[in-house]
């Protein structure tokens, strides 16, 4: 604490936080200073060997890096820490602690709030400048387990239009947030009763808003009978992703229920939404996979080669797929079955091993390079799958019967 001034507050989560007895694996840290903040994350940063980074040198923004903290140094906006901490969002969040005299400023009553479990606006032009804290107020009561002052819910509904003018990267953060909690599910559909989703996902009804608690709830009762399928479910395909996207099979599945059920529509939300490629794909994979299966189940268990299909079409988002299956209630009988062959990495029909290659074809049965190779390999795996192939002889066996 040597290293900074005698006018630094620690504002913003992290008091928060520590008032809550929150504790968190890693530190985020903001120090408001009166002046030379860029100056004093960079030296600060030099004495300690950590990583420094300046976020916005008109503002006077920096951020040093450390292992398991990262910490923010701001400028104070105004005079004062007074008039800093008039500026912020609410007022839980508008609490500063100063480490050297190791006290509280709390000139908003934040402590009251926070007494109070409430989320309250500080001001409604704070909410004006900064629309994304409009939506910010759901995911932090979200995450806190706090409600919604009265007169902070009416000021939102009223500015709801405006978080349609936000960078898409900035909503979409936000809404991961939300997607990643189970109690975001309650607070997601709060959200769009107050008006503030219709910009952005404007073909949400409230019927896929209550399907994401049932969501949440089967999720939480496989956790305790099927781990390994509770695993799956919190994973995510490998993908080089950003700190704060909270990604896992769980939220896709409830991702999915907030896009339009075409496929091209779909899509185009995702992209709107500034979601990366490989999100993409995986949730258009659940998608295309739960279709396939709501048109081809019926009150019995798929046949071998329907399941093939199933696997093959849906790929790594099967997990999510079957979880979607249950939450329209499909049976249980039909579904178990389909986990326990995509959790076993051996099973020949949700994890099938070729038995011949392309280049077997074409020295096997002197075929010429081309389209019609990849149809055989196909045609030969669903065979496989459908128990007439099981060997390689016999897969070269039954493609020359194939061929006119």
């Amino acid at each position: 604490m040597s290293l900074l001034p005698q006018q630094a507050y620690l504002v913003g989560g992290s008091v928060r936080d520590a008032l809550l007895h929150r504790q968190a694996d890693y530190l985020d840290l903001d120090f408001v200073l009166p002046e030379r903040a860029i100056a004093t994350a960079q030296f600060i940063a030099q004495q300690y060997g950590a990583g420094f980074v300046v976020l916005d040198a008109d503002h006077q923004i920096a951020r040093v890096v450390f292992p398991n903290a990262t910490v923010d140094f701001a400028q104070q906006v105004g005079p004062t820490i007074y008039s800093d901490l008039h500026r912020r969002d609410f007022t839980i969040n508008a609490i500063a602690y100063s480490p050297h005299s190791e006290t509280l400023l709390d000139p908003l009553d934040g402590c009251a709030d926070l007494a109070r479990k409430t989320l309250c606006m500080v001001a409604a032009e704070n909410l004006e400048d900064d629309p994304l804290r409009l939506l910010r107020a759901y995911r932090q009561a979200a995450q806190l387990g706090f409600s919604l002052d009265p007169n902070t819910q009416h000021t939102i509904r009223t500015l709801a239009p405006a978080l349609g003018h936000m960078a898409a990267e900035r909503v979409r953060g936000e809404l991961d947030c939300l997607l990643s909690l189970s109690e975001g599910s309650t607070l997601l559909a709060l959200a769009w009763q107050d008006g503030l989703l219709q910009t952005w996902l404007p073909e949400v009804e409230r019927a896929e808003l209550d399907r994401l608690a049932t969501l949440d709830q089967l999720a939480a009762q496989y956790h305790e009978r099927w781990p390994s399928y509770s695993q799956l479910l919190h994973s995510w395909v490998k993908e080089q992703t950003t700190p704060g996207l909270h990604r896992s099979w769980l939220k896709a599945t409830k991702l999915s229920q907030l896009l339009p059920p075409d496929l091209a529509r779909a899509e185009a939300t995702l992209a709107r939404l500034k979601y990366s490629r490989a999100e993409q794909q995986a949730v258009l994979s659940m998608l295309k996979g739960w279709q396939y299966l709501h048109r081809h189940q019926g009150a019995t268990l798929l046949p071998p080669g329907q399941q093939y299909q199933l696997f093959k079409m849906a790929g790594a988002a099967f997990g999510a797929v079957a979880l979607l299956a249950l939450t329209h209630g499909v049976p249980e009988a039909l579904i178990l079955p389909l986990i326990e062959r995509f959790l076993s990495p051996n099973d020949p029909i949700a994890h099938p091993q070729p038995l011949v290659t392309g280049k077997d074809l074409v020295d096997g049965l002197a075929l010429k390079p081309g389209p019609k190779i990849g149809e055989l390999l196909e045609a030969i795996a669903l065979a496989q799958a459908e128990g007439l192939v099981s060997t390689r002889a016999a897969a070269m066996a039954w493609a020359q019967q194939q061929l006119p």
